[in-house]
């Protein structure tokens, strides 16, 4: 039996055959009928020809290990940390990926290329492939895989713009605003919205008459203090009476949302929108860890989620975390190549009167930290904190109506070329950046040299150095020289980045917090962390969502 609140996955006719494939001792996966290529998750196509019905495949249970992340800051029920997720390639199809818990191994002895074997472990009606070391192992590790989308492939799989005419021309960002920002405000966190919301519309010089568009991400209840309750809770709360709205959370972060409000400006639909993200994490856990919150962790997990959640892979840390390792393997980065990152949002925070973590910090700080999950320690990850971000979104012919000289949004990278799937997309860079990034590029004639500095998402310093490379301020597997001592990234460097500390230490506002920087550093209100002549900005925010990015620019 499990302990209590243990999650494991949702078995159903269409997945049992994995999940119930270890009452025997054999592991068994989807098998494509007509090109004969493993899949997994399992679907009913197969994603590279698209050949149906599937098929299940009994194979031999041996596979190559490609990452593993030592998890010591996350437990479950039954599973006390430290324990060891990775991925694994299977031998027969090294596309097909497994995440998966190592057991009978100790960290010293993992290696990248080993060859590992399955073993099941019974939990209710579930028996989990759990992997360890095969005993016959090469002379030397294997090669890992090579991901499906190379950087090249990526790019010429970008599409071009359908049309010369952007709707990017027709839309301004004419206001921006923030509620107080803090570790457990114990604030209701629809206060923190209305405070946010009601400073953006002052600030574009409008009242709320005048709003008649709502969006947001996630949008819908309260859970895990990711929300306030979406639009439905604001619109209960202002009476705003919208002509158009927008929320939820298959979108990559607030950038989302506020290029669906560009799209509805562009199409006539509202003339203001007013968009908002929500966070209150950090009074959350805190009413959880007192009991005054229902749990909801535990039961049978459904979705993507499902696939790694029974293994411990809890949290967006596990994934990135093996990206981490596999960048390291590959390209000679080093702890201290995220350091420099860390170091410099700290360096920024300092400057910024809002930020939660504004004491100084050495590189000596960053690597003595407590660990999370290798090779992240505590100041590669990011902030929780209470706190209501909103940019209002106008349409370009009000921009002479405005309070404020607008923002312009130049160009912005949203297709999809990577798999959507966590554990099975980009395995050197966060996934869901590198097509985006190429996507950006072809809707402008602005390149990388043009760009005065960047704001990218940093739930972990991994995060920034994926942009980095992907949005070509580096080539590939360069960030390790470009972000050596820190100086390219600094505020009078070559790119200066996430000037008010970042999400790593002004706190985790899920990239909304990084669009409100860019916006007041081109408008040239950033006070003593003013970049001195910014004029183009580039904001990405996803985290391992699918992810988006945009290029802002003053209004010339």
């Amino acid at each position: 039996m499990s302990a209590p609140g243990r999650p494991l996955p949702f078995v159903t006719p269409w997945n049992e055959f994995y999940w119930t494939a270890g009452a025997d001792g054999r592991l068994r996966l989807q098998e494509c009928g007509s090109c004969s290529a493993l899949v997994h998750p399992p679907k009913p196509v197969c994603p590279h020809c698209q050949g149906s019905p599937p098929r299940v495949r009994e194979v031999s249970g041996l596979a190559t290990l490609i990452g593993f992340t030592v998890s010591h800051r996350f437990r479950l029920p039954g599973l006390p940390s430290p324990y060891i997720v990775a991925q694994v390639a299977v031998e027969e199809d090294p596309r097909v990926r497994l995440t998966t818990r190592l057991v009978d191994c100790a960290e010293e002895d993992l290696r990248l290329g080993m060859r590992m074997e399955v073993t099941f472990e019974q939990v209710e009606d579930v028996w989990l492939p759990l992997f360890r070391p095969a005993a016959d192992q090469p002379e030397r590790p294997a090669p890992l895989p090579e991901d499906e989308e190379s950087p090249e492939r990526i790019r010429a799989l970008v599409r071009p713009p359908v049309r010369s005419r952007k709707f990017e021309d027709d839309a301004v960002l004419s206001g921006a605003g923030a509620s107080r920002i803090g570790r457990r405000l114990m604030a209701d966190p629809l206060a923190l919205t209305v405070e946010a919301c009601r400073a953006a519309v002052a600030d574009a010089g409008l009242g709320m008459d005048d709003i008649d568009g709502l969006s947001t991400y996630p949008g819908g209840g309260l859970e895990h203090g990711m929300g306030e309750g979406g639009v439905t809770a604001l619109e209960a709360a202002l009476r705003i009476r919208p002509t158009w709205y927008n929320g939820g959370g298959e979108t990559f972060g607030p950038g989302g949302s506020v290029i669906a409000a560009m799209l509805a400006v562009s199409a006539g639909l509202a003339r203001h929108v007013l968009c908002f993200r929500t966070v209150w994490q950090s009074t959350h856990d805190r009413l959880l860890r007192e009991g005054r919150l229902g749990f909801g962790g535990g039961g049978r997990m459904a979705g993507d989620m499902g696939w790694g959640m029974p293994f411990g892979a809890t949290s967006a840390a596990h994934v990135l975390a093996q990206s981490a390792q596999r960048h390291f393997h590959r390209y000679g980065t080093t702890r201290e190549t995220l350091g420099w990152i860390a170091l410099n949002q700290r360096a920024n925070a300092a400057l910024n009167p809002t930020a939660i973590y504004r004491e100084p910090m050495t590189m000596d700080d960053y690597l003595g930290a407590r660990m999370i999950t290798t090779p992240f320690g505590l100041y590669d990850c990011d902030v929780p904190c209470d706190a209501s971000v909103a940019v209002v979104v106008s349409a370009a012919d009000t921009a002479g109506d405005l309070r404020v000289r607008p923002i312009r949004v130049e160009a912005v990278g949203t297709q999809i070329v990577e798999r959507l799937e966590w554990d099975q997309s980009t395995s050197t860079h966060e996934p869901q950046v590198l097509g985006p990034a190429a996507h950006l590029w072809t809707r402008t004639t602005l390149r990388p040299g043009d760009v005065d500095l960047a704001q990218l998402y940093d739930g972990f310093t991994f995060n920034c150095l994926s942009w980095i490379e992907a949005l070509g301020f580096c080539e590939i597997g360069e960030a390790g020289d470009f972000l050596e001592g820190g100086k390219n990234i600094a505020r009078d460097g070559v790119l200066p980045l996430n000037t008010h500390g970042g999400q790593l230490s002004h706190g985790r506002t899920h990239g909304m917090g990084l669009l409100h920087e860019a916006i007041v550093q081109l408008r040239g209100d950033a006070g003593d962390r003013q970049v001195d002549g910014a004029r183009v900005a580039v904001v990405s925010s996803g985290g391992l969502t699918p992810s988006g990015v945009m290029l802002l620019r003053t209004d010339t």
